[in-house]
């Protein structure tokens, strides 16, 4: 018979027990949104990704406190009604908004906007 040596630990090995998660609030909105994050996303404002940053310089489109105000209302009610992409013509300013994200994707003029056909847009406001 074959003899076997014990290994001594320093301490003794604990089991590894799997970090408690917190309980997930209940998802009461449509698309699995709660109050809490629908409002926390409103009270974020509407953002403007790199290149509708990019465009906008590049085409000398400005926007005003009081159309950046009416950008992130037209939002909130695309949002409301379930839009998920949507063109928001605000001023002189055609806007492609990620309603989801609350981001400008991409931003023209009036003068660029003529002839151009816009796609995967799924709501249109006209401010």
């Amino acid at each position: 018979m074959s003899t076997i040596d014990q290994i001594y630990f320093p301490r003794p090995a604990q089991p590894v027990s799997k970090p408690t998660q917190p309980a997930k609030p209940q998802a009461t909105q449509a698309g699995g949104e709660t109050p809490f994050s629908k409002a926390l996303d409103q009270a974020q404002g509407v953002k403007f990704s790199q290149h509708a940053q990019d465009r906008l310089k590049a085409r000398n489109i400005s926007l005003s406190t009081d159309q950046l105000q009416q950008l992130e209302g037209a939002v909130n009610s695309v949002a409301q009604k379930g839009g998920k992409d949507s063109l928001v013509m605000v001023g002189e300013a055609a806007l492609v908004v990620s309603v989801k994200n609350r981001t400008v994707v991409t931003a023209m003029d009036r003068t660029q906007m003529k002839g151009n056909v816009f796609t995967n847009i799924d709501s249109a406001v006209i401010l």
